[in-house]
């Protein structure tokens, strides 16, 4: 007799779902509606979208960051971010300025100069200057929501071929509100949102239609075996069976990505960030989004052949 493989979750377990589709309905229609609210008003954009220059340089003694800052502050640039790359021992930091498209290698320089005159004796070392020009950077910033909006019409296409098109929605819903809702607690948190944000955003699409697909092919299976049941109960079936899978992989992930995100440094931070947020938000709604937005187009379109029937009865 054939062992059965190790689960969280044991057989016949049957969590009723479905009746808390009309709770989670109401709260992912409230967290979204804040989060665009947040991605509209509050959007915290990087140089790469807004334009600016960033510089990162290195001393070979320690220089306290009040310092650094002081410093700038001196030489006229109050407002200039400054942040510790790798270990507070590294003496490293990332320096970030803004400015307009005519102005910003004079700043570069001025700081450059600046850091050059006061530190001399820290052994400075400048390691990177990248400029963007805010006209590039509007347009970068463009083009990553169209990576993201091309993403989701392609998927839109690969549901409706791979499954029926009444799964399309449930799926394109979810994907929209998992991209909102971290972009939102993006926009909260004020973390950049940059390229590596996109990048990020895009492998968290892929990984949520992944989550999704899986619980749709169970609900596609129970329908061909037991299609005079109710499609609910082939969802709350189907959410069942998939609770072990879905605990795995998305706690592997997860934990993974949270452990990159506290110990993997600044450079990949606001990465890490997005898609530990990706996990848990597109956990949740491979479940909780796609299914009652399924749900409902299913009873719409019930409605709608009945109320056609009745039609052609009269």
């Amino acid at each position: 007799m054939a062992k059965k493989m190790f689960e969280i979750i044991p057989d016949g377990t049957n969590f009723d779902f479905v009746s808390l589709f009309k709770y989670t309905s109401v709260v992912s229609i409230i967290l979204v509606i804040i989060s665009v609210f947040g991605i509209l008003n509050n959007m915290n954009y990087g140089v790469d979208f807004r334009g600016g220059a960033e510089i990162q340089v290195k001393f070979k003694s320690e220089v306290p960051l009040d310092q650094l800052r002081a410093n700038l502050s001196e030489a006229g640039f109050p407002t200039a971010s400054v942040q510790n790359l790798g270990e507070t021992t590294d003496y490293e930091f990332l320096i970030k300025l803004s400015g307009d498209e005519t102005n910003l290698n004079q700043i570069s320089e001025q700081v450059s100069s600046s850091l050059n005159t006061k530190f001399a004796s820290s052994g400075v070392e400048i390691r990177k200057v990248d400029i963007v020009g805010p006209k590039a950077g509007a347009a970068l910033r463009i083009s990553g929501f169209q990576a993201m909006l091309w993403a989701l019409i392609a998927i839109m296409v690969y549901i409706g071929l791979r499954f029926d098109f009444k799964y399309s929605p449930g799926a394109i819903i979810s994907l929209i509100h998992d991209v909102v809702l971290v972009l939102g607690i993006f926009a909260f948190t004020h973390y950049e949102f940059t390229l590596q944000t996109v990048a990020a955003m895009l492998a968290i699409i892929g990984y949520s239609v992944n989550d999704t697909v899986v619980v749709y092919d169970r609900v596609r299976e129970h329908e061909a075996m037991n299609p005079a049941l109710p499609l609910w109960k082939h969802i709350n079936k189907s959410a069942n069976e998939m609770l072990s899978r879905t605990i795995l992989t998305s706690g592997t992930t997860l934990f993974i990505s949270l452990t990159m995100f506290l110990y993997g440094g600044l450079a990949i931070r606001d990465f890490f960030l997005a898609i530990t947020l990706g996990v848990v938000i597109g956990t949740y709604s491979s479940i909780f989004v796609a299914a009652p937005i399924t749900l409902f187009f299913d009873r719409l379109k019930s409605k709608q052949v009945s109320k056609v029937s009745a039609s052609v009865k009269a």
